[in-house]
């Protein structure tokens, strides 16, 4: 029976969920596949029609063939980067997906995608208001006294509106795009298809396809899940507790459902934003402390994505003093493995004693090394060991150095054929690289900040 406009739903959290689900289970375009092949045999076609402009134009000019390589996959980047950024959910996560997979796409292809992990196009505030009201069973003027058209954000899989409760707390809500469970088995079975393509095209094993998709598939089904969002979020909040210079924001679960989170909203001036820092007068230095301190203790469960969108100061009169850092964005987010973590711990104690068999017969037990490729990974790991002792040892590293190691990293990984990484391990090596990268931003050394967490690591027993 409908409720009186006004009334909130006061249903047990099941029964709204059955009520949503229902919503969401029903028919769309989207829901068949079809939109989303029809996008992407476009897509075909138009790279086919770039590919010929391209061998047409650079021809007619007389441009050696490796400029005309490098133009046509410049262009095929930007036209998937649209194309992906447009279909939005799976497929701009498969983009994502995509770009810390530096051991299977080239470097021009990954740095165009990980453009995906900013912004897409937002979908228009009405369809965004029915996915809220549907939700959580109410009028949105019942549920909000106020809820802001322009999003403050659109990312892939959700896009997020500022508003404020009837109590009058201000307020986030992050809203799930209204087709991405309904067309969920579709959307998977197609990137199923594209994944064991280009991984095939990469010259990777079948076994090792279907661990690759099926890790994908595995963390998107989590980002879809905002309720375990949610989790994720009070548990790191809890974890940070004892640093009251880091905010992770408050979640109502009154306003919040699987597909609908709704979190304090914080007035903040994002890591990116020099002049809005320099108004505040924070101290770089102060930030990215609190930063790399607060991911030193995130070592079992730890927020993935801190690129500067995600990645706040909080604007208050005592920030000039006494910065605070506020984490938003806690879908992508990483358990990692108790035999990764080992794994981990033994490859560095590996590194420090510069024993080399050790450590390739640690990535052996992890899978990373296809059959027949150990001499090319045993010797690519080699003249990594020798840079990093050339450099004084792994300890004896600054941040600047550790950046630029990072990149040698990302060459080994694209230029070894048969180095295969899990994806966890790589998200984690792409937070710690965001760490480094913005104290090479700032001139700040984050190695003398982490150092002191890394050797607890080392100290600790399985």
């Amino acid at each position: 029976m409908p409720k009186p406009a006004g009334e909130i739903d006061t249903r047990p959290g099941a029964a709204r969920e059955a009520h949503s689900t229902r919503l969401a289970g029903r028919w769309s375009p989207r829901r068949s596949g079809i939109p989303q092949l029809l996008r992407l045999l476009a897509f075909g076609l138009l790279a086919a029609w770039d590919a010929c402009a391209v061998h047409a134009t650079g021809s007619a000019r007389g441009e050696p063939r490796e400029l005309r390589r490098v133009r046509l996959a410049q262009r095929l980047a930007a036209r998937a980067v649209r194309t992906l950024g447009a279909l939005k959910g799976v497929y701009a996560k498969l983009g994502q997906f995509a770009a810390i997979r530096l051991d299977l796409l080239p470097k021009d292809a990954t740095d165009a995608l990980a453009a995906l992990r900013d912004r897409v196009p937002p979908l228009p505030a009405a369809r965004i208001r029915r996915v809220v009201e549907a939700e959580l069973g109410a009028p949105i003027d019942a549920l909000f006294t106020r809820f802001d058209d322009a999003p403050l954000g659109a990312a892939s899989i959700a896009q997020v509106h500022r508003a404020r409760l009837p109590g009058g707390d201000e307020v986030a809500v992050k809203v799930q795009y209204p087709w991405l469970e309904a067309a969920l088995p579709a959307d998977l079975a197609i990137a199923r298809a594209l994944v064991g393509a280009v991984a095939r095209l990469a010259g990777v094993r079948r076994s090792d396809r279907e661990r690759l998709f099926d890790e994908f598939a595995a963390g998107l089904r989590d980002e879809l899940d905002f309720e375990r969002e949610a989790r994720v979020a009070r548990e790191i909040a809890r974890n940070l507790g004892g640093d009251d210079r880091v905010v992770v924001p408050e979640v109502y679960a009154s306003h919040s459902t699987r597909r609908v989170l709704t979190m304090r909203y914080h007035a903040s001036v994002g890591l990116s934003d020099r002049a809005g820092l320099a108004r505040l007068g924070v101290p770089a230095r102060a930030v990215l402390e609190i930063l790399a301190r607060a991911y030193a203790t995130q070592d079992g469960l730890f927020h993935a994505d801190p690129h500067p969108g995600n990645l706040f100061v909080i604007d208050e009169p005592a920030a000039a003093t006494a910065p605070r850092v506020l984490f938003v964005d806690f879908g992508l987010s990483r358990r990692l493995d108790p035999l990764l973590r080992r794994e981990l711990r033994l490859g560095l104690y590996a590194l420090l004693q510069r024993d080399l068999d050790a450590f390739v017969t640690g990535m052996q037990r992890m899978r990373m090394i296809a059959p027949g490729a150990e001499p090319r990974v045993r010797q690519a790991v080699e003249q990594m060991f020798q840079r990093i002792a050339g450099s004084g040892g792994a300890l004896a590293l600054h941040g600047g150095q550790v950046v630029s190691l990072k990149n040698e990293a990302k060459a080994l990984l694209q230029h070894t054929p048969g180095l295969q990484l899990p994806n966890d391990l790589l998200l984690y090596a792409k937070t710690l690289s965001h760490l480094f990268a913005l104290g090479a931003d700032f001139e700040i050394d984050v190695m003398q900040v982490v150092l002191p967490s890394a050797l607890r690591f080392l100290a600790q027993r399985d």
